[in-house]
């Protein structure tokens, strides 16, 4: 069984901002799921969806939390690391580009540090390129703006290709899905 993990922050205000890349991933990919289940296990602390042989989730813990939330749903289904695939925003490419690696330092990533605290380091890692603020002083307030119409459009060709890049890891080495399936 794989576990789908989007990183994201719960609320409409957050919705479309480049924090919750991970949840747009999630929400695209569910949303054409013809046979799922709603999971509610109320330790979960999260949307939860199992379709076939995965488990979509999107965490409610808020991101600087994320790792509570997916160490329960890890435990309960005995979901090995290997076997994680989490989808998250990087400040540190530029918009657009598409990364995979296996752990890794949480680059200042406060859902990735939460992880890395309660499940390890060593899961699958889905690099969205956000950008940088042109001041570094302003990154909480970047990451938490929205993403421009025009960054939105791109979104409708980036999503579906990181789509298929997670259809790729649950059957492909990394090095083969890197090759494949990197946009720089």
């Amino acid at each position: 069984m794989y576990l789908v993990v989007g990183l994201g922050n719960i609320g409409s205000k957050y919705e479309l901002t480049r924090h919750n890349i991970g949840f747009m991933v999630i929400d695209w990919i569910t949303k054409n799921l013809s046979l799922k289940t709603n999971i509610n296990k109320a330790n979960f602390i999260a949307d939860v969806i199992k379709s076939s042989n995965n488990l979509f989730v999107k965490p409610h813990t808020f991101m600087n939390n994320s790792g509570q939330s997916i160490v329960a749903i890890k435990e309960y289904y005995k979901i090995d690391n290997t076997d994680i695939i989490v989808i998250h925003d990087d400040l540190d490419l530029p918009f657009g580009t598409v990364k995979f690696k296996i752990g890794g330092g949480h680059g200042g990533h406060n859902g990735l540090r939460s992880l890395d605290a309660h499940i390890g380091k060593d899961y699958i890692r889905v690099r969205v390129g956000i950008g940088k603020p042109e001041n570094k002083n302003d990154v909480a307030n970047y990451v938490l703006s929205n993403f421009s119409k025009e960054e939105m459009n791109k979104l409708t060709d980036i999503i579906p290709h990181t789509l298929e890049a997670i259809e790729a890891l649950k059957r492909e080495e990394i090095n083969e899905v890197k090759s494949k399936f990197t946009i720089k």
